[in-house]
């Protein structure tokens, strides 16, 4: 079962009618025609968009965290009470 959800945006008028051409191109015309075409549009743009953060994040991992220092020498310490 697929769950919709509904996106208002506002772009002007020029990409509004280039997407629309774009759109009627691949997909064609018809009722839900343009939803699947914004549906695509907006998920490339995601993936675009988490490739570049991949390579930021696997340059942190690779560099190391900063943790601070250890503060206990035994795990009896931590379990206190």
């Amino acid at each position: 079962m697929f769950v919709m959800d509904t996106i208002t945006v506002v772009v002007n008028d020029k990409e509004e009618q280039n997407f629309r051409k774009a759109a009627k191109l691949v997909f064609g015309s018809g009722k839900g025609k343009l939803g699947k075409a914004a549906t695509a549009a907006l998920g490339q743009w995601a993936q675009r968009q988490t490739k570049g953060n991949e390579a930021k994040m696997l340059e942190l991992l690779e560099k190391g965290f900063k943790m601070g220092r250890i503060k206990y020498k035994f795990r009896e310490e931590l379990h206190e009470r």
